[in-house]
């Protein structure tokens, strides 16, 4: 009789999990999780993607050309080898995720090895659906078998599974039938067996590498009450700070890979007494104190919003983290700030502490690049004063106030492209005494003299060229030209820049505060009184981005510069090339009205930091 009821009670879980609407990924996963990434709803995820600017730009007909050229090739040369090589179709599977798609990695007893390892997991709720998902399972399975390869069934919770028994070298083979190994290369260690379980729980897809991890989402999809992520305070605050109702989010728990860093770091010190140890950076840093990092992405009629947090509770806040708290002060920007700008930034960050806190962590580090940091300061400006005290006139003449904006590049090059007209702002008490420091500062770079002159009253600085302010070679003989006005000490390697900065004063330029919506999409970031705001102008750097792509012959190997890039072959630069042909771009006029401007925010709590960014819907495309 105990036998019958509890096969009766079998069959009812069963019948259930096979009607009953699956959980959310978080009250699904176990609660040692490390990485979450989920969309709860695909279909309405899609429905957000086909109203996104983004997607309207893809599908405009001026687009067409570009488009199909794009597809062709991307089919020809990554899906159809791929499809090859595992034996399926993927348009067999594009339209069975209807419900919730997550992937996860969950830590599943790993401390730093592949013995255990952590644990992944892949769902997909196919909601009605289910039968085709069956079908394609069972044709998986046999093409397997007929191809020759190695497979294993397995019950778990009475669910089959059938673990799909493969290599990394077989995998390497996949990527191979894409992009083939360069003649010559030598041949690569034998790689390790991996085992893939596959199965079908009622409506749901599971895939994973760990029957024990896929048990205990079967645990939580039946109702059992063993241990959820949703039961993790460091995840349950960001759920229900920013995940609610959100299309798509992501969520790490940090904490363990620090943890587990720091112990493999101790366990094999550096052989070099001088070097900073691994678990001495991370304790200074203060990344040991970061527990969590939450993305969550909406969309609305009025815009798409998104949102990072990291979560480092004010108590363990140490090194950078502590250096870069923002004051809660207003940060929007001031009226000398022209409307043309395409970038701007304003962080209320306390200048003297931000430099005494990245001294004491230099220090920590490594007492000797410390020592050596404090010892240049000491010493500068000794040579015509030995009383003067060049940290003093620095950290007593530096404000709470740091502002960088960048105009239109002058020219459409590529090297104008990632190097544009830009200005930095000091705010200080007293900014010809700060400009004055900087100068002797500034001089320990270049044996050079500066050069200085006179400008509306003002005298700007001008020091000689140094590889130190390029990070182009091609503008390395760019000079740093600076000057005080209006509270601040203004640096720019743009001369023009600067003086048009000088001259705000007497200008009546539109400001950018004055820009048409610009106060009610701040809002939507938490407003400007955070202490960190900002605003792009994605219309402007698309423009000059789409002028440099056309004008200049460039190609898409010229902008995926991975660091295995050096590895591919003339046909691979071939491949990725004829992918993307840049001369089939329309004129950017025909596609501007899918572009605006952006803003976002940042703003230090107890709890931690949180930055929003807001992207307003384009005027023409408001319904």
């Amino acid at each position: 009789m105990k036998k019958q009821s509890l096969f009766v009670a079998a069959l009812f879980a069963l019948a259930l999990v096979s009607t009953a609407q699956v959980p959310s990924a978080e009250k699904l996963l176990p609660n040692d999780t490390l990485v979450l990434v989920s969309v709860p709803d695909v279909t309405k995820f899609c429905g957000v993607l086909k109203d996104s600017p983004q997607t309207q730009l893809w599908n405009d007909p001026s687009m067409k050309a570009f488009k199909d050229k794009f597809m062709t090739k991307f089919k020809a040369d990554m899906v159809a080898p791929l499809e090859k090589e595992l034996g399926i179709k993927f348009s067999d599977y594009k339209d069975l995720a209807q419900g919730q798609f997550t992937f996860a990695v969950t830590q599943n007893g790993w401390q730093g090895t592949t013995n255990p390892a952590p644990g992944w997991i892949l769902l997909m709720d196919t909601k009605d659906k289910s039968a085709s998902l069956k079908t394609n399972l069972a044709t998986v399975k046999k093409k397997w078998i007929d191809s020759g390869k190695q497979l294993k069934t397995e019950k778990l919770r009475d669910i089959e599974f059938t673990t799909l028994i493969t290599s990394t070298d077989d995998i390497a083979k996949l990527f191979e039938a894409v992009f083939p190994k360069k003649e010559g290369a030598e041949p690569k260690a034998p790689g390790r067996k991996l085992e893939i379980l596959v199965g079908q729980s009622g409506s749901l897809l599971v895939v994973g590498n760990s029957a024990n991890v896929i048990e205990k989402v079967l645990v939580h999809q039946t109702g059992g009450l063993a241990p959820s992520l949703m039961e993790e305070a460091a995840y349950e605050s960001h759920h229900n700070a920013m995940f609610r109702d959100a299309p798509f989010y992501v969520w790490l728990n940090v904490k363990p890979f620090v943890q587990v860093f720091t112990k493999m770091a101790g366990d094999k010190p550096s052989d070099n007494p001088l070097a900073p140890q691994p678990d001495k950076i991370v304790s200074a840093t203060g990344i040991g104190g970061l527990n969590t990092a939450a993305f969550s992405y909406r969309n609305a009629p009025e815009g798409s919003t998104m949102q990072l947090s990291l979560g480092i509770p004010e108590a363990q806040r140490s090194g950078i983290f502590k250096i870069l708290v923002a004051d809660n002060k207003e940060a929007s920007p001031p009226v000398f700030i022209p409307a043309d700008v395409t970038k701007f930034v304003r962080w209320r960050l306390n200048l003297p502490k931000a430099w005494n806190g990245l001294e004491a962590m230099l220090t920590d580090i490594s007492p000797a690049v410390g020592g050596a940091f404090g010892l240049i300061f000491e010493s500068a400006g000794k040579d015509k004063d030995p009383n003067y005290d060049l940290k003093k006139e620095l950290l007593g003449n530096l404000g709470d106030d740091f502002i960088n904006y960048q105009k239109k590049p002058a020219t459409t090059s590529l090297e104008e492209l990632n190097s544009p007209p830009s200005i930095f702002l000091l705010g200080s008490p007293a900014p010809e005494k700060l400009a004055g420091a900087l100068k002797i500062g500034m001089s320990l770079l270049s044996p050079t003299p500066f050069k200085e002159r006179e400008f509306l009253g003002r005298k700007i600085y001008t020091m000689p060229p140094s590889p130190l302010l390029a990070s182009n070679p091609k503008t390395a003989d760019r000079t740093l030209n600076f000057s005080a006005s209006g509270g601040y000490v203004a640096l720019s390697t743009s001369l023009p820049t600067l003086e048009e900065y000088l001259r705000s004063s007497d200008t009546k330029a539109k400001a950018l505060s004055e820009t048409v919506g610009f106060g009610e999409a701040a809002e939507k970031v938490g407003g400007m009184g955070s202490g960190l705001f900002g605003f792009n102008n994605n219309v402007e750097q698309m423009r000059a981005s789409l002028s440099v792509l056309k004008s200049e012959d460039r190609t898409l190997s010229d902008l995926i510069k991975t660091p295995t890039a050096s590895e591919r072959t003339p046909e691979d630069e071939k491949k990725i090339n004829d992918w993307a042909d840049f001369s089939l771009l329309p004129p950017f006029d025909s596609i501007s009205k899918y572009f605006h401007y952006s803003v976002y925010g940042g703003n230090f709590n107890a709890s931690g930091f949180t930055m929003k960014f807001f992207h307003p819907t384009p005027p023409q495309l408001k319904k």
